[in-house]
């Protein structure tokens, strides 16, 4: 992992975008290297190294960029190295928002991407069943709709439930009410159960978001803002001790093995998504 250093030969690069506030690019950057792919951290003022470098995909992290001043994620949209965000999106370049980034891609239009650069959805404070403010804990997500089928970030996760955790105090997705009929292509990953059920109420959807959704895509779905934090899973020691079902089963099973400390957490399987789309193989 450099800042600004020169990329390995023959392995993607990934671009991860820190931003006044950010706090979560070395532990992104990290994964992404163990992974099996090339990452570089790019302030958010180093317009000419990004472009130098022509990153393969970029990961916009988790923090609070710009203290939220504003809005969670709209300053650091109007940074001018979101230019070379978008453009490597519309040129069907993978990029990935996690937590207050998928706020900056929200407030930059590149999601939902109906009409890209128009703000057409927003990350609203948590509200569900009389509970609001900040909410840290593991939830359950799952694909929505055949969602994961060719996406670059998805594609490894299958159909079944992942435990993940959350950490945001705005992660309820809305929309206006004349787009709410036409979500469906693209809602990324719901809110559910171990099981995969879905409930509008908590605690299986935390903060109210629109449909459960705990992430939404662009419609080429190249480009992923999803408020879980996959970096906090990848290993599957960071699961908790009571997680249910089959990654509970998973985590016991590699602690009675001697293995826990290097078997995989289901927030690897984002990034195995990168790397296999890159014609890579299984981290």
């Amino acid at each position: 992992m450099e800042r600004g250093g020169p990329a390995v030969k023959d392995l993607p690069l990934v671009a991860v975008i820190q931003f006044p506030g950010s706090n979560c690019e070395y532990e992104t950057a990290r994964v992404v290297e163990v992974s099996g792919m090339e990452c570089r951290i790019f302030r958010w003022n180093q317009l000419q190294p990004l472009r130098d470098a022509s990153p393969d995909a970029f990961v916009l992290p988790g923090g609070f960029s710009f203290q939220d001043r504003v809005r969670a994620g709209a300053v650091a949209a109007k940074e001018n190295l979101m230019d070379l965000v978008v453009e490597g999106a519309s040129g069907g370049r993978p990029v990935l928002g996690i937590c207050n980034g998928a706020q900056v891609l929200v407030e930059s239009g590149l999601v939902p991407g109906w009409e890209p650069g128009r703000i057409e959805a927003a990350l609203a404070a948590n509200h569900v069943s009389g509970r609001s403010g900040y909410l840290s804990t593991w939830v359950f997500v799952r694909v929505r709709n055949g969602a994961g089928i060719g996406n670059p970030w998805l594609s490894a996760l299958g159909g079944s439930p992942v435990p993940i955790p959350i950490a945001h105090a705005e992660g309820r997705f809305v929309f206006r009410k004349q787009d709410a009929g036409r979500t469906r292509p693209v809602e990324a990953l719901a809110y559910c159960s171990h099981a995969g059920e879905e409930s509008g109420v908590y605690p299986l959807n935390p903060n109210g978001s629109f449909h459960n959704l705990a992430a939404v895509m662009n419609p080429e779905g190249n480009v992923l803002a999803m408020m879980p934090h996959p970096e906090r899973a990848f290993h599957l020691w960071q699961l908790p001790p009571w997680i249910p079902g089959e990654w509970g089963d998973r985590r016991s099973a590699a602690l009675s093995g001697g293995n826990l400390g290097t078997a995989p957490g289901p927030g690897s399987l984002f990034f195995r998504s990168l790397l296999e789309h890159f014609g890579g193989g299984a981290a």
